[in-house]
């Protein structure tokens, strides 16, 4: 497995930086943002280093699955309320056109009570 010994996210991986794990595999962890936006707001990465969402290739397709039938599963578990009044939103940011700030591909879960409607 492909890793970089300068990525923040290889090093959570790696357990050289603590997080608070919602999830883990031998492919994937998923952990809480240390900068939440919502009640609930958390990354699912693969522990693979993959730079972004252009860096994925066909080999990578049966572990994108996993993780995208993997979210609505951990949604729950941290308190999103259920489809459809309910719900969460996925996030993944590439490049830096489009806000990627930590180049280790990543998805943002992010449920619960927006704060961008609040007053």
């Amino acid at each position: 497995m492909h890793t970089d010994p300068n990525c923040i996210f290889c090093k959570i991986v790696a357990g050289q930086i603590p997080s608070k794990k919602v999830y883990e595999d031998e492919e994937i962890l998923a952990f809480h943002d240390i900068n939440p936006w919502a009640p609930v707001h958390f990354l699912v990465i693969p522990k693979e280093h993959i730079t972004s969402m252009a860096h994925l290739q066909e080999r990578h397709a049966a572990l994108m699955g996993r993780i995208m039938t993997l979210i609505p599963k951990l949604a729950a578990q941290e308190g999103c309320n259920p489809y459809p009044a309910g719900g969460f939103r996925v996030v993944t940011n590439t490049g830096d056109e489009g806000g990627q700030e930590v180049q280790h591909l990543h998805i943002h879960v992010i449920g619960g009570a927006r704060p961008w409607k609040k007053g």
